[in-house]
């Protein structure tokens, strides 16, 4: 059926803020989804109150909505539409997660759809009936024959317990209508009963839980399903959760294509997904289904079905090249599969299923250190803020990639001495996991605990443990040699495994660089491999690599072949992290745009498959490796560019540049020396000094005993910070000296060696902070805003508004100034961020920060002017600050809302201070201050503040 000529437009709804177990893979279906329905001539509008995405660029949608995502909203933009002649016919929920479907239901079951003659497309209400309420999804799947764990639900208390004597224990809990597992859990014993049933039933927004038995320790696998109009169907990707049931899986290990998996269960699983998706209704659209697998008898089972776009089919798309997003847009408007080609291949038609020759492996990533207290077991409740992904050639080689991107401190899966050593704490780590038990697993083999014990322990696959103790093998091997004599096809299997040159220098003693040139003497080289959807088996028409050690070294088989066109390579900024999360990627996307504008090739390197950047479509070559310099240098001295962009991808891409420099490979914009200075608090303060420009007085110290020498001088109550960090890292405000030495101990011990910065706290201050573009010579404020909190809360954890809603005339032009002669000071050229605290109306300068920050996307969305592409245009020389036309749209004011993740740690205190803790952000606009929204924020804003 070809698409439905009735559709003119189309309203698209978004995720909103990004909040644990929601992230920005939303961003990135919405995106294309955009992008697809655009290409057919459809008029798309969208709303999402989120303005750290792409979705929300008007590059994406004719029409964007910075607006909360609540049903009054949605039915004024409705009404705009009517009113301008221009009424929206459909609209598509299936791009936002369970946000936006939640907000689409509650809007039909209104008649607000009914009323404007809309039409809900993509989409089933009856199918997310069936899968979202538990008992429904129970009988539909009996009714149909697929096996499910036995249970009921109980909508109270009493019903509950009726269950769980009913079924005996052990148990688990699953609330209805939640999302990441919100309000889930194991229960052992009827103790643990009471409380976790109490718990689901408040979770739930119906007050239902299901209480069905436990399968703890089986396999979990997932399949990725599109089904068009006609009911085609094609299996996208199969994943295999490397960690047992028990995880959620979006804080689980994941593998495709499934690796334990024999053809013959496959085929069961298979026919079982597409019965289910077919038995819970016949839309046209993209499909999650997961199954757990008996490891004794093979019994399988249905644990749930999500029918729309999620987490595990970004994930997908990335791992296969298959944009799935782009398809089941196109067939929410009619399209059917045997009618669409496969963007990859260019070629091939959409209903065919992706064959790929590689392995890829997604580690979640963990924010535990901001928040105190929290439990760090991981359950059914997803705890994961990102992801990185890694591919290569075989599973030990994607693992250790993706060890590598997440920069978490480790070269990759061990190999660099920081092994735990303690039996007892290695078995309950197995036991019980937490985030960093992959590590424990390599560490208990290497502390010799026995194959069974790590195995009966951890409930994991042998298969992959097999491959975690070949590791080690493999590592005593090289151990024996010295560098010099390590055999080719040693280092060509070490290489070939995953391993970094980082690693290999820990086992035999040796610099990382004295490691490459060896490699480089033996001739093992990267070769760079292209992501096709098909096994090779068509030439893919999709710049997207991964790299390898192929057998043949001599003349390693490349299929990224270079262009003699100018270059400019984008470094990306990782999994996403509390301090680090998607305005960089949106920074990163649109550096990307502006360079194919001033007419170069631009490459892309990045690790994270939730995001934009990695949309093969955004750049003209996309390297999906880990942002790790070893990968990075690799592929510069493959490709040649003009140079490196680093200020857009947060504190990951700015890490590289003092070693760039070093190689002499040219930093595009602002220098690592002027990114150095304004690192350095001291060089800083004494460049302050220079210019007349006062700061809190602070000092640095090495050691607690200076630092309680020096306190007496400062003066309490201090901040205490250590260097080059993001986020507020470790960051806190001490009142009395013990306090003083307590928190200087403990920076040391996380971050040996470091400098730690104590800064005179400014009591009562009102903070500010200044984005500006510069080329040098001339500096142009985009945006001041003002924080709401005072100063010691964490800019990314305040409430900011844009434009500065009662600074004087007077403090207002000291910002001015002073943010143009610091921009201008450090030789800045690109964004600048300058953050103030004013006090008895003296600016004081806290920090600048000469790169991409957090506020950019913020200031782009309230003043509609894309100042990213600005900034880049003048990094690349094309242009100077004065060659702008800036006419940003000032209405009103703008509200940086923070957003938070707290209920996935009730045990954690609410308490905001110097360290930030907030995983997203919100864009609210108001007309005046006499706005009841921003009259009660201003109202509590001393509430959370904590030390």
């Amino acid at each position: 059926m070809p698409k439905n000529t009735n559709l003119k437009s189309v309203l698209i709804i978004g995720s909103g803020p990004i909040i644990i177990g929601q992230a920005c893979e939303f961003d990135y279906s919405g995106s294309q989804a955009a992008r697809s329905l655009r290409e057919e001539g459809i008029e798309v509008a969208l709303i999402n109150s989120n303005p750290a995405t792409i979705m929300t660029d008007p590059l994406n949608a004719d029409y964007v909505y910075l607006k909360p995502l609540e049903k009054k909203y949605i039915e004024e933009i409705l009404q705009i539409h009517v009113d301008m002649g221009k009424p929206i016919d459909a609209v598509l929920p299936t791009m936002g997660g369970q946000t936006a479907l939640n907000l689409a239901i509650e809007c039909d079951e209104a008649g607000i759809f009914e009323k404007f003659n809309t039409k809900m497309i993509g989409v089933d209400i009856n199918a997310i009936e069936t899968t979202e309420d538990r008992e429904k999804f129970r009988l539909k799947m009996k009714e149909i024959g697929v096996s499910v764990c036995e249970g009921r639900t109980a909508k109270s208390f009493l019903e509950g317990k009726e269950i769980a004597q009913e079924i005996g224990f052990p148990l688990v809990i699953r609330p209805s209508f939640t999302m990441g597992g919100y309000g889930g859990g194991f229960v052992n014993s009827p103790e643990e009963f009471d409380r976790a049933l109490n718990a689901g039933l408040h979770a739930s927004p119906v007050h239902e839980v299901l209480i069905e038995q436990s399968i703890l320790g089986w396999k979990e696998y997932e399949l990725e399903l599109l089904r068009d109009n006609v009911g085609n169907i094609v299996i996208i990707c199969t994943i295999e959760n490397f960690d047992a049931m028990g995880v959620h899986t979006g804080d689980s290990i994941t593998v495709a294509p499934a690796m334990t998996l024999p053809d013959t269960i496959y085929q069961r699983m298979r026919d079982m997904a597409i019965k289910m998706m077919n038995g819970i209704g016949q839309f046209a659209g993209g499909c999650n289904v997961q199954f757990a697998l008996s490891p004794d008898d093979d019994t399988i089972i249905g644990i749930e079905i999500n029918p729309r776009v999620s987490r595990s089919s970004a994930l997908a798309s990335k791992a296969t090249g298959y944009p799935i997003a782009k398809i089941a847009a196109k067939m929410a408007i009619g399209y059917n599969l045997d009618e669409l080609i496969n963007p990859i291949t260019g070629s091939t038609s959409a209903m065919f299923e992706p064959a790929i020759d590689y392995v890829i492996v997604k580690v979640p990533r963990w924010n535990f250190a901001k928040f105190k207290g929290a439990d760090q077991k991981l359950g059914l409740q997803m705890k994961a803020v990102g992801e990185a992904m890694g591919i290569g050639r075989n599973f030990q080689e994607a693992l250790q990639k993706a060890c590598q991107s997440l920069e978490i401190g480790r070269n990759g899966l061990g190999a660099d001495g920081k092994e735990l050593k303690d039996q007892a704490a290695l078995k309950e780590s197995l036991e019980h996991p937490s985030w960093d038990r992959m590590f424990h697993i390599y560490d208990a083999f290497k502390a010799g605990l026995s194959f069974n014990t790590i195995q009966n322990l951890s409930k994991i696959d042998k298969w992959f443990l097999h491959q975690i103790e070949e590791l080690i093998h493999l590592e005593k091997e090289i151990m024996k040699y010295k560098l010099e004599d390590i055999p080719a096809d040693l280092m060509l299997e070490a290489k070939q495994k995953g391993y970094a040159d980082r690693q290999i220098a820990h086992l035999v003693h040796r610099l990382e660089s004295e490691v490459a040139a060896q490699r480089h003497e033996l001739g093992i080289k990267r070769a760079y491999k292209c992501v096709d959807t098909c096994a090779a088996e068509f030439e893919a028409q999709t710049p997207y690599y991964y790299s390898t050690f192929n057998v043949k070294q001599e003349n390693p088989d490349n299929e990224s072949e270079v262009s003699d066109k100018k270059k400019i390579l984008v470094i990306g900024s990782g999994p996403n992290r509390i301090g680090q999360g998607i305005e960089f990627d949106y920074s990163c996307v649109h550096g990307v745009l502006a360079a194919k504008e001033c007419g170069y090739e631009t490459i892309m390197i990045n690790c994270n498959p939730e995001t934009v950047s990695t949309d093969p479509d955004i750049s003209d070559k996309l390297y999906f490796e880990p942002v790790f310099w070893e990968h990075v240098y690799d592929i510069i001295q493959h490709e040649k560019p003009e140079g490196v962009i680093v200020q857009l991808g947060g504190q990951t891409a700015l890490k590289m540049a003092e070693k760039l420099t070093k190689y002499g490979i040219k930093i595009i914009g602002t220098s690592w020396e002027a990114l150095d200075l304004a690192e350095d608090r001291g060089r800083f303060s004494e460049k302050l000094v220079e210019l007349g420009i006062p700061y809190p007085k602070f000092t640095t110290v090495r050691t607690s005993d200076k630092a309680v020498e020096v306190s007496k001088e400062l003066g309490f109550p201090l901040l205490v910070r250590p260097s080059y960090v993001l986020g507020g890292q470790s960051m806190k405000i001490v009142i009395n000296e013990d306090e003083l030495e307590q928190h200087v101990v403990r920076i040391l011990s996380e971050i040996p060696d470091n400098n730690i910065l104590l800064d005179h706290f400014l009591e009562g201050a009102v903070e500010a902070e200044a984005d500006a573009i510069c080329d040098g010579e001339e500096a142009y404020i985009i945006g001041i805003m003002e924080h709401i909190e005072p100063a010691g809360i964490h800019s990314g954890d305040s409430y900011a508004v844009l434009p500065a809603f009662d600074l004087s005339e007077n403090v207002l032009a000291q910002i001015e100034d002073y943010t143009k002669r610091i921009a201008v000071a450090l030789d800045t050229k690109g964004l600048i961020n300058i953050q103030f605290a004013i006090k008895d109306e003296i600016v004081y300068v806290i920090e600048a920060n000469p790169r991409a920050s957090r506020t950019v996307p913020f200031i782009c969305k309230a003043y509609q002017e894309p100042y990213v592409n600005y900034a880049t245009q003048v990094m690349l020389g094309e242009k100077k600050v004065k060659d702008f036309n800036f006419q940003p749209v000032k209405k009103g004011y703008a509200i940086k809302i923070p957003v938070f993740s707290f209920h996935k740690f009730p045990n954690v205190n609410k308490e905001l201070g110097p360290e930030m803790k907030s995983t997203g952000e919100g864009i609210y606009f108001i007309d005046n201050l006499k706005d009841e929204y921003f009259l009660k924020v201003y109202k509590e804003r001393n509430m959370y503040m904590s030390r």
